[in-house]
């Protein structure tokens, strides 16, 4: 898109090859080649440096672009009937800062993400160094049957952070994907948590179920993940995430059958 176009061309490829000598640099390399990636992403300008480091380039534009969209998830937040949950970054450096921290919490817990390497700023734009993930998809990317056996993973996963009072905010199918392990056994990792207030952790719970729900129905059918879902979630927890359907549908990054899914649950709980 364009603006996404703007975004990046605002950071100069000066300035971009900088962050990557100074990435090289601080990880005892010789030298730098980065490459731009090619991603559906509004908040930073994602690169690849060495084959080795995942880079986010986050800029004041971003950060600006951020407070644009957390006013409208928040205002999106008020027409599910509550407050807005959403929080904003008032400077580059703590947006990458947010994210090193959010991933460090999911690794804690059990939950797959790119390991978190440092966050800092440089040349006036935060840097977010994250483990480099060579080979992936997205979660749309998968076939039916792929994305009915990976399912369950999901909801364990997103329940095993809810236990622990985290919550992803911002789970859509472009912020999941399928990887091999250590082992060589593609999993699920997640990417690209946002901020949300502590003291509205139940209401962003419950939207991040509706997300999940949001993101799979596609694929899968609203029976399918409601009865995934059911394995680690509760019929009230289904509930609170229905009454936030109707503010993902209205996201651009989501587009589902909200109807059907809210049937799906009122007959899962009957």
């Amino acid at each position: 898109m364009p603006f996404r176009r703007f975004l990046r061309a605002s950071v100069p490829q000066s300035q971009l090859a900088a962050v990557a000598d100074e990435v090289a640099r601080r990880y005892g390399e010789p030298s730098a080649q980065f490459e731009c990636l090619e991603a559906n992403n509004w908040l930073s300008v994602p690169c690849v440096v060495n084959d080795q480091w995942f880079v986010k380039v986050i800029a004041d534009q971003h950060s600006f672009v951020h407070a644009l969209l957390t006013t409208g998830r928040n205002i999106g937040a008020f027409s599910s009937g509550t407050e807005g949950f959403f929080e904003h970054f008032s400077t580059p450096i703590e947006m990458a800062e947010h994210e090193l921290e959010a991933t460090r919490r999911m690794r804690e817990l059990g939950v797959n993400a790119p390991e978190p390497i440092e966050a800092f700023e440089h040349e006036g734009v935060g840097v977010l160094v994250l483990e480099y993930l060579p080979s992936f998809r997205t979660l749309d990317e998968l076939d039916a049957e792929a994305a009915v056996s990976f399912a369950p993973e999901l909801f364990e996963n997103l329940s095993r952070m809810h236990d622990a009072g985290l919550t992803h905010g911002d789970l859509r199918a472009e912020n999941v994907l399928v990887a091999p392990n250590d082992e060589g056994v593609e999993t699920l990792y997640f990417i690209d948590a946002t901020r949300v207030r502590e003291e509205a952790i139940a209401d962003a719970k419950a939207y991040d179920l509706a997300c999940a729900l949001a993101s799979l129905t596609p694929l899968i059918g609203a029976p399918v993940a409601i009865e995934a879902a059911r394995e680690h979630y509760s019929a009230s927890d289904l509930l609170a995430a229905r009454e936030f359907l109707d503010f993902v549908n209205m996201r651009p990054d989501h587009d589902f059958d909200n109807a059907l899914v809210k049937g799906e649950i009122e007959k899962a709980i009957s």
